[in-house]
């Protein structure tokens, strides 16, 4: 197969926005607020062309800090994104966030980059940024339907046991859909993106498999870390 990869030139790329702006003219027309959408469209605009530049720059350096600290952040952004939509704020509730996503994620991380792909460079951040993106995206989304389902199991007077049921049964919904339509319903970014490349589909198939095995079970351990912590930080805060 051609290991060539097309680059869509800038006029065919905006042309990807005229399906964007018939949505926004609907969203008008009936009544509905387009200017969030307006936002969201722009912001994901200039957030992946910064960050086409940024890892540029990192993949040129290849210095392991670098990567290191590229990790770092994204665990302290995701916590913090995934603290958004629960009502608990404060240091305690962003470090039970924090520990429960960064220690999961990170431990996976290790296992798939330096065992399952063993690199030749355990910082080789061709492979160590993009799945650690994954990792904690995933994690963050987990953790916000667990944290959020949990308190309101345990503000309907719910005991522990049965609200960390319903928040972690919640939390895997989405995780489980993906498993179940991989294949049938839908191909993933990832295995999308290597066949575009040219990679092989059968190939391809294989770091997909590896990709769904990391994303599902960090989602869930950095999920059940975070309720087991969290009712440690309640009895602590009683």
């Amino acid at each position: 197969m051609n290991s060539s990869v097309t680059i869509i030139p800038i006029v065919n790329l905006l042309i990807g926005f005229a399906p964007v702006a018939v949505l926004l003219a609907i969203m008008h027309a009936w009544s509905l607020n387009p200017w969030q959408a307006i936002y969201a469209n722009l912001r994901m605009l200039a957030q992946l062309l910064l960050i086409g530049y940024v890892l540029t720059l990192i993949f040129e350096a290849e210095e392991p800090w670098i990567v290191v600290a590229v990790v770092a952040f994204m665990i302290a952004m995701s916590a913090w994104i995934a603290l958004r939509p629960l009502s608990d704020r404060g240091v305690m509730p962003y470090a039970t966030v924090l520990v429960g996503l960064g220690v999961t994620g990170v431990a996976v991380l290790v296992l798939v980059t330096q065992v399952i792909l063993d690199l030749p460079k355990w910082y080789e951040p061709r492979f160590v940024v993009p799945l650690a993106g994954m990792v904690f995206a995933n994690s963050m989304n987990t953790i916000s339907i667990a944290g959020e389902r949990y308190q309101t199991e345990r503000g309907r007077g719910v005991e522990y046991p049965a609200a960390r049921q319903a928040a972690m049964t919640a939390a895997l919904i989405p995780q489980v859909n993906t498993l179940l339509a991989v294949g049938l319903v839908a191909l993933p970014g990832m295995m999308t993106g290597q066949v575009l490349s040219g990679v092989d589909p059968l190939v391809a198939a294989r770091y997909q498999i590896m990709v769904m095995c990391m994303i599902f079970s960090t989602a869930g351990l950095a999920a059940a870390l975070y309720l087991v912590l969290r009712r440690y930080a309640m009895e602590r805060a009683e």
